[in-house]
């Protein structure tokens, strides 16, 4: 099975780093258009440089950012809402001004790009959109509760997108990524483990238990994740809407999502 992305132009946000990158560079790789998207300017020209793509630099966390990408970037053919943080904070001393704002940059981002983008897609008689959920949308943690519930969220976003566009050609999935080796991570790991190599501090992070419960017994590398994705964003994958799909490595604990 050989996946040709030739003439899609695909956008994926949050690519300037970690999981995003590695899903732009995955689409362009399979042959698509790639606009690479995120909120600073030099590494936004830094990875779109290094892939041949276009970059559009643009926090399409708040509405004025979306509204600067969409003068810029009036359609596109493959969407990807990579976009989101999980600060790790104790469920008592959340605010209401940090629910909000995680629920903006997490959920409303995705929610406004289809918004826009997804119309086009529909008229055109085909289109993909996919939104980077995460397995903590089925089981909370208890240090990242309003990031789980953004992950939910995006789950529930993702299936009405899809019933809404039903029958249109557009296909809306969503992925469940379990803990991936992203730039965050590997920024915790420094903090949790100053010191060490890396397989030596994913060995610790394995062993204390941040992992318990999947079968690969290791970290997810994004480029695993951007697999899945760029699986989605093809012809291939045009039975398959309205469904979360799982890249966690068997976290989750059941044959459902």
């Amino acid at each position: 099975m050989k996946i040709d992305l030739a003439g899609r132009v695909a956008l994926v946000t949050g690519s300037s780093a970690g999981i995003g990158r590695a899903i732009a560079t995955s689409l362009a790789e399979a042959g698509a258009d790639v606009v690479v998207n995120g909120r600073d300017q030099a590494r936004v020209d830094s990875v779109s440089h290094a892939l041949g793509a276009r970059g559009i630099a643009a926090d399409v966390g708040t509405e004025s950012g979306a509204q600067l990408l969409f003068e810029q970037l009036p359609s596109v053919d493959i969407l990807v809402n990579n976009t989101g943080v999980f600060p790790a904070r104790p469920l008592f001393e959340i605010s209401d001004d940090e629910w909000r704002e995680i629920y903006e940059i997490n959920v409303l981002s995705g929610v406004r790009l289809t918004r826009h983008y997804a119309k086009g897609m529909a008229d055109r008689g085909h289109g993909r959109v996919v939104f980077i959920s995460s397995e903590a949308g089925v089981q909370p943690p208890t240090n990242m509760v309003h990031y789980g519930m953004t992950k939910t969220a995006q789950l529930a976003v993702s299936r009405g997108f899809a019933q809404a566009l039903a029958g249109t050609g557009v296909t809306v999935n969503s992925v469940l990524a379990g803990p991936t080796m992203s730039d965050g991570v590997l920024a915790m790991w420094d903090d949790l483990y100053p010191g060490l190599e890396r397989d030596e501090q994913e060995a610790r992070f394995v062993a204390d238990g941040r992992v318990a419960g999947s079968l690969l017994g290791r970290v997810i590398r994004p480029e695993e994740i951007a697999h899945l994705v760029t699986y989605l964003a093809s012809d291939f994958s045009s039975a398959t809407s309205g469904r979360a799909l799982g890249v966690d490595g068997g976290l989750v604990p059941t044959i459902l999502p």
